[in-house]
């Protein structure tokens, strides 16, 4: 995994933003600490900051160009069949100069063009400048799991792999109010748009295409979603299943450097371990475990698995001191509001993996293809009608007067009806939308002192909800998950946090051909009235410790809270939410803000550190960028 900037002038004042090219370089240089190149032509120039993965000699630096010197790429990513198509563009005659992945990406286009993209199994951003016909051509991966993003305006284009890499060319900083609006009640903001205007985030399996001053854009792959489902019974689905994920998880351990890969003690990276076990001795494996949190620490069952396939197992036991010492790296970190708490644990992890390897396997992406959140199971519920449905409905306002909290047993079973009571009511649509969200639509506006554009949100919202219908079966919710929490949580979340510590996680799951079988899958092989994710669970059965099964799922939760109320307090009520700041700051209601620090700190919180959360993060990139 690399770092990768780019511009391309449609005039001489977009030539100007050439000489801030070094700058973008140097604000990826994260993503990529052993390298950097420049490569300039005409109305191009091309950066790359590199992370030696496949070949590690100075053969494979980019920028690369071919013998002829008429096309040149970089590349942030991994193409795991590469050495397959070496052997066929050998036999036709290529003469390769490095054994890395990113020339066999060249000539592949050279010999295939834009179908090449076809071609490839991997996770990538990538540009090719063809110097002879003077034309730019940027992909991104059929899933998103490698970050591109564009900047667009009258006299360029950019691109590159972070924000902050798009702000090194100085552009216009116009926070789009929509996209604000959105983050209020995600604590993320959607793909593909960003928190500036002339902003967005490249749409995953598809590419643009400049030439002539034109831009084209071309959309060259879709999860290929079927209502009408497979043929294969259940058994034959399992056996696909762990053949596919097997070729997978083998594909993705070419590495030329230390691999290992985490191990949370749940069933999707356990499985990703077994199988990784079966193609090296003493996979080396991490988990970090919770000391001051037992309620959430499951590395008991990271142990037992590590165990049973004998992995070189690493403990990472983490204090909430731990945790907060980490705080303001994450938050330095981050160049758009991003609020998932959860980065923290994640940003610790990948800093701690990165002490003994550079590349780790992770088992993101199972539950969104196979249905493995709470939300799946309370829709599945939801729309089988019964009398338990009706009594937790009627319930709502006892439900809302009982203490919720997410860190311990009692407040979370409580939190959880509630948000189900209040999902009862809601149409499907309206219902995963709310089940998405942190705030609902009323919260969020609420906070926003000025206006934003209502029919541009709700085309937004329409676009990510336009595969639910009423009644809609699980296989809808799965699908926009895959377009909405996948992509611009879950995926931004690890590549954000592996990236600022030079770690490359690679995810067997959201191998494409996983996820086009996943989609023919019927709901049945994935969810029912007793079991979340049940063709994974199955299938892998007995390549599993029993003790994995018939446990809760606790996701990791930070202990906002407690800081809130302590270390973070004078932030709080005399910095970012301070309310002659907020006044000043024009942005935000002081009101809506004053009843938010009172139910923080009141008896019953409910939520809201979640939602305080999302309000400090941006607090803290606003004044990074504007104060």
């Amino acid at each position: 995994m690399c770092g990768i900037t780019g511009i391309y002038a449609f005039n001489e004042n977009g030539k100007s933003y050439f000489n801030k090219i070094n700058e973008s370089i140097k604000s990826l240089s994260f993503r990529g600490p052993d390298g950097t190149g420049v490569f300039k032509h005409k109305n191009v120039a091309l950066g790359h900051s590199r992370l030696s993965v496949i070949d590690t000699s100075e053969a494979g630096a980019q920028p690369f160009t071919d013998i002829s010197e008429r096309y040149t790429i970089i590349f942030n990513g991994e193409f795991y069949n590469f050495k397959q198509h070496q052997t066929i563009l050998k036999n036709k005659g290529v003469k390769f100069k490095s054994n890395s992945d990113t020339e066999v990406l060249l000539y592949l286009y050279i010999n295939e063009g834009v179908s090449f993209l076809e071609k490839i199994n991997g996770c990538f951003a990538l540009a090719i400048y063809d110097k002879k016909e003077e034309t730019l051509f940027i992909a991104r991966d059929r899933i998103g799991i490698k970050p591109l993003i564009i900047y667009h305006d009258d006299d360029k284009l950019i691109f590159a792999s972070e924000m902050k890499a798009i702000l090194s060319y100085d552009i216009p900083k116009k926070i789009n109010t929509v996209s604000l609006y959105n983050y209020l009640q995600f604590n993320y903001i959607p793909s593909p748009n960003s928190i500036f205007e002339n902003t967005e985030k490249l749409t995953p399996g598809s590419y643009i295409l400049i030439r002539n001053n034109k831009i084209e854009r071309k959309q060259y792959y879709k999860i290929p979603y079927s209502k009408q489902g497979t043929d294969l019974t259940y058994k034959q689905a399992q056996q696909k299943l762990i053949e596919l994920l097997t070729n997978s998880v083998k594909l993705r351990m070419i590495s030329d450097v230390p691999l290992g890969a985490f191990l949370s003690g749940g069933i999707d990276s356990s499985i990703i371990v077994a199988l990784a076990s079966q193609f090296t001795k003493n996979l080396n494996t991490f988990s970090i475990g919770y000391k001051d949190e037992p309620f959430f620490d499951e590395t008991h069952y990271a142990r037992l698995l590590a165990e049973k396939y004998k992995t070189n197992h690493t403990v990472f036991s983490l204090s909430n001191d731990d945790l907060f010492d980490n705080l303001y790296k994450v938050l330095d970190y981050i160049d758009e509001p991003f609020a998932d708490s959860s980065a923290l644990a994640v940003n610790i992890l990948s800093m701690h993996t990165r002490s003994k390897a550079t590349v780790a396997l992770s088992g993101d992406g199972a539950d969104e293809m196979f249905a493995g959140y709470n939300k799946h199971l309370a829709h599945f519920k939801a729309n089988n009608t019964n009398f338990i449905n009706y009594i937790i409905k009627t319930g709502s306002p006892l439900w809302k007067k009982i203490p919720q909290s997410r860190n311990n047993k009692f407040g979370n079973t409580i939190r959880q009806i509630n948000r189900f009571s209040t999902g009862l009511k809601l149409s499907d649509k309206e219902r995963y939308w709310r089940w998405c969200a942190i705030n609902n639509e009323k919260q969020a506006s609420n906070l926003l002192k000025s206006a934003y554009d209502i029919k541009k949100y709700q085309k937004i919202k329409n676009s990510i909800l336009e595969n639910i219908s009423q009644n809609s079966p699980i296989s809808d919710i799965l699908y926009s998950d895959m377009h909405l929490v996948l992509q611009s949580d879950m995926l931004h979340k690890v590549d954000l946090m592996s990236m600022a510590n030079s770690l490359e996680v690679r995810t067997p799951f959201l191998d494409h051909n996983i996820v086009d079988f996943a989609f023919q899958l019927p709901d049945s092989y994935k969810i029912n009235k007793s079991i979340k994710k049940r063709i994974l669970q199955d299938t892998f059965r007995q390549y599993l410790p029993q003790e994995l099964y018939n446990r809760p799922k606790h996701g990791f939760e930070v202990p906002l809270l407690k800081w809130f109320r302590n270390e973070l307090k004078s932030m709080i009520t005399d910095d970012l939410l301070n309310d002659k700041f907020i006044e000043e700051q024009g942005i935000f209601n002081v009101d809506a803000i004053k009843k938010m620090k009172l139910k923080l700190f009141s008896k019953n919180p409910e939520d809201i550190q979640s939602q305080i959360w999302g309000l400090i993060v941006f607090q803290y990139w606003w004044k990074k960028n504007f104060h």
